[in-house]
């Protein structure tokens, strides 16, 4: 990033005629060099010992303890300035703490796809490498830490796919994660492929199985996200359907919380979630929502070795009307404590496992 432009240094008045100047003008500063910074007031410029202030007096060098405490304070506000960047439309502003070539210049505008560019923890990276399904532009791993199996394994596989791994400082790296805990480690790729609709709507399962997929509607919470997604990629579904808006799309939080799921998962934007299940209906997919006050019990969904599409809702409104109105039926979960509901992960691998359940007894039966 060039760094910003300092004012113009004032030129000296021109010498008397007949005068020699008795010194030599300084060579001027090549472009894009930044300029030299003034050294703060109160302080010297140089911290060693017998420095001066700019009034003259002599300041006392910082102790050792000191500069440890400057840095573990500069440490907690690197760490405390990116715990708000995933949530819905966030955006990190470029400069300090970005990674280079990863903000946003001025005048484009952000990127409007599935995301997952930036992949964060250990599983997710190490997903990232063993998939090879996109590339890996580079990947960053913090210095001085444990060296696991996890971490060795994602080196090596970073050397063999001739990936650059840069070794920085653990502050360097908390500056660049946006989760509040990389693990040591991130990485930065090309973005997820966004699929067609049609083509999941028609693509079998790895078995050979009728789709299988998986919609969200309005879920915003990246975490809950992730950890539907790494519940479904484990279940067998066979594509995923999220909406442009009004929910989270794939952040770092969403990637590590799914733990290399999405690097498996075809994934398809839409733009709106009901236009999008008439589609489906239209081609002999069967939909259905996931909703406390469902009309049938998810252990008597009969369709589950069919064409099928699983929708869940938001967290606390449940299924919004329109998408409820166009389901082909709305399922429910028998609760049987106190509690009234269901984490949305939870009640959604709850159903994805049911389905698939059903599938291999019907494989079973054949």
């Amino acid at each position: 990033m060039t760094p910003p432009r300092g004012g113009a240094p004032k030129r000296s008045a021109k010498p008397a005629a007949g005068a020699k100047s008795s010194s030599k003008r300084a060579p001027a500063a090549k472009r894009g060099a930044a300029p030299r910074a003034a050294a703060p007031k109160g302080r010297a410029a140089s911290s060693g010992a017998g420095s001066k202030s700019a009034s003259g007096k002599k300041v006392k060098p910082l102790s050792n303890a000191a500069k440890k405490a400057v840095a573990a304070k500069q440490e907690r506000h690197a760490a405390a300035s990116v715990r708000n960047a995933d949530k819905p439309g966030a955006r990190r502003r470029p400069g300090r703490g970005v990674i280079p070539g990863a903000a946003v210049e001025r005048g484009q505008k952000a990127a409007r796809g599935l995301g997952g560019d930036q992949v964060e923890g250990r599983h997710a990276v190490r997903e990232l490498l063993l998939a090879g399904t996109r590339r890996v532009r580079e990947i960053y791993v913090a210095e001085e830490q444990e060296d696991t199996e996890v971490l060795q394994d994602i080196v090596d596989l970073a050397i063999d796919l001739k990936v650059p791994v840069r070794e920085v400082t653990r502050t360097r790296l908390l500056s660049f994660a946006r989760t509040e805990s990389p693990q040591g480690v991130l990485a930065r790729a090309v973005e997820l492929p966004d699929y067609e609709l049609h083509d999941l709507a028609h693509a079998r399962t790895a078995s050979g199985a009728p789709p299988f997929l998986l919609a969200v509607d309005g879920v915003t919470d990246p975490g809950n996200l992730g950890a539907l997604l790494r519940s479904a990629e484990c279940a067998g579904v066979s594509g995923v359907v999220l909406p442009k808006h009004r929910a989270v799309h794939i952040t770092p939080t969403v990637t590590k919380a799914a733990a290399g799921a999405v690097e498996y998962l075809p994934m398809t934007l839409v733009g709106g979630l009901p236009s999008a299940i008439n589609e489906l209906k239209a081609a002999g997919v069967w939909v259905i929502g996931l909703d406390m006050g469902g009309d049938t019990d998810l252990f008597n969904l009969e369709v589950a070795d069919q064409a099928v599409c699983l929708v869940m809702g938001a967290e606390g409104k449940g299924l919004s009307r329109l998408v409820r109105e166009r389901c082909d039926a709305v399922a429910s979960i028998p609760l049987l404590g106190e509690l009234s509901s269901l984490n949305v992960s939870a009640a959604g691998a709850l159903a994805c496992f049911e389905v698939t359940r059903r599938r291999l007894a019907a494989a079973k039966s054949d």
